[in-house]
């Protein structure tokens, strides 16, 4: 008994030495050249992945992956939509918890860079701004107007008291903090950086802060007195002359964002760049002593409708796809590639004399699953809401809906064109509950010749929300559903009803049984039992467009167009014995789930 009482104090004591170690307070500071870690030069090679777009049960998993390819520190974006909902109500909890992300980072040895700005850009719904804010009468995002910079100081007090805790100088591990982000490709408003600063600050982010821009737009967005970093340059030359004429001709050099590869986006070709090509770029930036950021080194994948759209004059709109993997050095299930390796031996090279780096884990296996019959369907038709009656039709903001879809119905007569102003973003039109067309906003779409029955008809348009705008001047103009009127034969359409379907909690939905030859959008659910749990994708390339949900989780959307056409299921998400399947698709509704044990990314259909 005293021995084991003797060996539970030792461990009391071991436990309580390790918490203190990991809490110990260091310093980081701004030399002339160089980052000075507890006084000694300090070279961050980091990448960015982020805490939304991986399980929260995979998190460890990533960050050890970092640590084996040779990172020391870990960037994220703070995403105000996810964290602000609605207006007034947090949300920091599951996979929103972004303060055990940086624990856990802590935990594994790996230091962080925190970008909790209110607009982050990122591929992501609306550029990370809650959608609620264009309900806001008069606000104007990004700009000094008093409502916006009233809502962005609630925010960022909110983060302030959860996050400022864990910067450096507090026993932290977060070494910098970005205060907004690229701003210099959006404005050049020095006051309303300065606004932007004395914010974080008295948010409790009393450490280091810095700005980053890409290369031709830094003088515009960097903030004197801040260190200015650099995006998508990667000469060291042009590097540090850059940061020295924005920074009092001093360093130290810091590229905040690094590209290995890029992202994608609906009805075009996957992108990828072979390794070899930026290897020695790598090579010669860590060479340098120059500071890096890759974005991404683990994209992972954007679900619950939450990917965001590119768009300026002159181009089609350009909603991104699901998968996030932007061909990073750890693909979209964690999974090292070709492209960690060869990282993974220049950084070896620029290590200290003797310090090795750890083992890689080893992949994750992958599993191709029996095919799920899906054995319950409803129409959408089926499951409506009580609706909200107007004259004109309503935004998905005069609604108070973020996400999803809005069906939005009146009756017509006779045969004719049929004109929706201002779609946002995808419409399927129905006629007396049958699929009669769809539009298309990336193909200019608004338009469709309608043959109608005898009489009045009804007319339903269900409209999906396909991303917002998140980057450039259309994040003001950024409102969903039907924005404009809906003409009929020249004639403008009125007395509509409109039925909110944002599919937040697919547990709601009241199925029948299938053998129904559904002629409008069907939900579907099916069950299946596992022996074991490894990632798998869904294969739903024979299908047309939707939703899938596996037990509650929403995994992505899919688009025949392509070219994604998998949606990876991790294998956290799975269970042993009984899973859940459902799935929503607007125009093509199959009744079988095939899954592979590879994703398919690069399939471009017409």
């Amino acid at each position: 008994m005293h021995k084991f009482k003797y060996y539970l104090l030792l461990l009391s004591l071991l436990i309580a030495r390790n918490i203190k170690a990991q809490q110990a307070k260091h310093t980081f500071a701004l030399a002339d050249s160089v980052f000075l870690l507890d006084g000694k030069p300090f070279q961050m090679i980091s990448g960015e992945m982020h805490y939304p777009r991986i399980p929260r049960e995979a998190w460890r998993a990533r960050m050890k992956m970092a640590k084996a390819m040779g990172l020391n520190t870990i960037g994220t974006y703070v995403f105000w939509n996810l964290h602000e909902p609605q207006k007034g109500k947090f949300d920091f909890s599951g996979n929103n918890d972004i303060a055990e992300f940086v624990k856990i980072a802590q935990q594994e040895g790996l230091w962080v860079i925190l970008r909790p700005s209110p607009y982050v850009c990122a591929e992501w719904e609306f550029g990370g701004y809650p959608y609620w804010l264009q309900k806001e009468k008069g606000l104007v995002v990004r700009s000094k107007e008093a409502q916006y910079l009233k809502e962005y100081e609630t925010y960022i007090k909110q983060v302030g008291k959860i996050l400022a805790p864990l910067q450096i100088n507090h026993g932290g591990n977060v070494l910098m903090v970005q205060i907004e982000n690229e701003y210099g490709s959006f404005g050049s408003d020095k006051d309303y950086l300065a606004i932007n600063q004395k914010m974080f600050k008295e948010a409790g982010f009393d450490g280091l802060l810095y700005t980053c821009d890409p290369a031709a737009d830094l003088t515009k967005g960097y903030l004197p007195g801040l260190l200015p970093a650099v995006n998508g340059l990667d000469d060291p030359k042009k590097v540090k002359q850059l940061v020295r004429e924005n920074h009092n001709g001093k360093g130290p050099f810091y590229i905040a964002e690094w590209y290995p590869a890029w992202f994608d986006w609906w009805g075009t070709p996957h992108h990828t760049v072979p390794a070899e090509k930026y290897a020695g770029r790598l090579d010669s930036v860590l060479a340098a002593g120059i500071s890096i950021n890759m974005y991404m080194f683990h994209g992972g994948t954007t679900r619950d409708f939450m990917n965001g759209a590119n768009y300026k004059d002159g181009t089609p709109y350009e909603p991104q796809i699901s998968s996030y993997d932007y061909d990073a050095p750890l693909d979209e299930a964690g999974n090292p590639t070709p492209k960690f390796i060869a990282f993974r031996n220049v950084i070896q090279k620029h290590l200290a004399p003797g310090v090795a780096l750890p083992a890689v884990p080893a992949a994750k296996p992958a599993m191709a699953i029996p095919a799920v019959k899906l054995t319950a369907a409803v129409s959408i038709l089926q499951n409506l809401p009580k609706p909200v009656s107007s004259t004109t039709p309503l935004t998905f903001e005069d609604l108070q809906q973020d996400y999803g879809y809005v069906l939005y119905r009146t009756q017509v007569k006779g045969n004719g064109k049929l004109t929706i102003k201002g779609l946002r973003d995808y419409a399927v039109v129905l006629v007396n509950g049958k699929t009669a067309g769809t539009l298309d906003r990336r193909l200019n779409q608004d338009s469709l010749n309608l043959t109608l029955p005898k009489g009045s008809v009804t007319l339903d348009i269900l409209v999906e929300n396909l991303g917002r705008i998140n980057f450039g001047k259309y994040l003001l103009q950024n409102k969903k559903g039907i924005t404009g009127s809906v003409m009929f034969n020249n004639s403008e359409l009125k007395g509509w009803q409109m039925y909110s379907l944002p599919m937040a909690n697919i547990n709601q939905v009241k199925f029948g049984s299938t053998g129904v030859n559904y002629t409008s959008p069907t939900l579907q659910k099916g069950t299946f039992n596992l022996s074991k749990v490894e990632d798998t994708y869904f294969n739903m390339s024979d299908w047309g467009k939707g939703v899938v949900w596996i037990n509650g989780h929403n995994l992505g959307r899919y688009w025949r167009v392509g070219p994604q056409q998998t949606l990876y299921v991790p294998a956290e998400w799975l269970k042993k014995g009984r899973n859940e399947l459902v799935v929503f698709d607007m125009i093509k509704p199959g009744n079988t789930i095939v899954s592979v044990d590879k994703p398919i990314l690069d399939q471009v259909k017409q």
